[in-house]
């Protein structure tokens, strides 16, 4: 919680419910969200993200480090969505290029676990949705590639690590028409938060940038299908109690995530019955 401010989050539950013969089935999507590993013990998540999942609809699931394979086949079973956080950089090694000198603290465990979650769900047709570093590593998952130092790796790039607080908006994006990112804002160009110094350069086969910066660098990507696998490389989760745009991000996350779980629950009906 901020010092000095007590937040309060106003949850909407259910999203989804289904009328059976013994009345309302309550269908509410569990939300899978990874995190962030410090000091190579503690495990850490803004609260702004289960905030902001809670506000539109859905249960947020904290995703523990893991690169088992049984463990991160049981989440993608049980999971309706998965939404990559923010958080360090990203190993090169993964998009077989060397270590550049601006390159941050990595955590291969994370990344070997979130390669593998984002395959799964994407195998599996069910919504992801990549946030900042997310973005990054959703675009590597599927076999993209990344700055590792934008600064450094680009020429005439403007401030993509504001100086301000998280919840401002601090510079322009604009979206392409026709993309799933348009349909959910329903605007070309929106103000955002940055907090980064990597990012996509090479977009993964299956994927289309859905919306860059005036400098040209990729802040959207999204399925080619038109499914919900989206990323982006701004911070929606910090703005979500000031910007009717990050707002929506979440509702129509969580609402294909209940969309997807209703599916599942109908298949497995028809199986018994």
């Amino acid at each position: 919680m901020r010092k000095g401010k007590q937040l309060r989050v106003t949850v909407s539950l259910p999203t989804v419910s289904n009328q059976g013969k013994t009345g309302v089935i309550v269908l509410v999507p569990l939300i899978g969200i990874t995190v962030s590993l410090e000091d190579e013990r503690k495990l850490t998540l803004s609260r702004d993200y289960s905030d902001s999942v809670l506000k539109a609809g859905g249960l947020p699931v904290m995703i523990p480090l893991c690169t088992d394979d049984e463990v991160i086949k049981r989440f993608s079973e049980q999971l309706d969505g998965l939404i990559l956080s923010g958080g360090g950089d990203i190993d090169p090694t993964l998009f077989e290029e060397e270590p550049h000198p601006g390159l941050g603290e990595i955590v291969p465990e994370r990344d070997e676990m979130e390669i593998a979650l984002v395959r799964r769900f994407v195998d599996m047709n069910k919504p992801v949705f990549g946030i900042c570093r997310g973005c990054q590593i959703l675009n590597v998952a599927l076999g993209g590639d990344m700055y590792q130092d934008l600064q450094a790796q680009r020429a005439c790039v403007i401030q993509h690590s504001q100086r301000a607080p998280r919840s401002h908006a601090s510079h322009s994006v604009q979206i392409h028409e026709g993309s799933l990112l348009h349909s959910i804002l329903g605007k070309t160009s929106i103000k955002v938060n940055s907090f980064h110094h990597q990012a996509v350069r090479m977009v993964a086969p299956g994927m289309k940038i859905s919306a860059k910066s005036s400098d040209e660098v990729v802040e959207a990507i999204e399925s080619v299908s038109g499914s919900f696998v989206l990323g982006v490389q701004w911070h929606p989760e910090c703005m979500t109690s000031s910007s009717e745009e990050a707002e929506k991000l979440f509702e129509e996350f969580v609402k294909a995530c209940g969309k997807r779980k209703w599916r599942n629950e109908e298949q497995t009906g028809k199986e018994k019955s």
